[in-house]
């Protein structure tokens, strides 16, 4: 909810037993690095929810120069708004870091399957909007990073 009750739940953790001895005592060894991060989403997203269960995922890493949003919000908002109104894909939400490497722009979009993500995206660089947005937003990327998420039956997200 806040920084106040992620410090209470983290503390929580560390105080429980359980967690420590079958969780973290297993999964620990297993670790190579750990990188922690506080995003929160943007003012003008509202968290979607995939229209059907199944489906797989994108998670979208825009590392952004520096400036923040008062220098790229409004292209990159152009941008998604673009894709979104292509309608090929779903938009999940988009979460700009507080905590991390700032400057980092997280983008979850819902997508039938692997391939029907392709198709859309193949015709989404035909669409001249999407073009016209992505170029004018393109000049604030460092870099860019796509995963393709396919959710376990154990996710809320499946």
């Amino acid at each position: 909810d806040n920084f106040a009750h992620r410090t209470a739940v983290r503390h929580a953790l560390a105080n429980d037993k359980d967690w420590q001895e079958k969780f973290i005592a297993t999964a620990l060894p297993l670790m190579e690095k750990q990188q922690n991060e506080v995003a929160y989403l943007v003012p003008w997203c509202q968290l979607g929810k995939p229209p059907k269960e199944g489906g797989v995922y994108e998670w979208v890493t825009f590392q952004m120069k520096p400036g923040g949003p008062a220098l790229w919000g409004e292209a990159f908002r152009a941008a998604i708004n673009a894709h979104i109104n292509t309608g090929y894909t779903r938009l999940i939400g988009v979460f700009h870091t507080e905590y991390g490497l700032l400057n980092t722009v997280h983008v979850l979009w819902w997508n039938e399957s692997p391939d029907h993500r392709a198709a859309g995206r193949h015709s989404a660089h035909e669409d001249a909007r999407v073009v016209a947005a992505v170029r004018d937003s393109v000049r604030f990327l460092e870099s860019q990073q796509n995963m393709l998420l396919i959710p376990l039956q154990c996710s809320p997200l499946k």
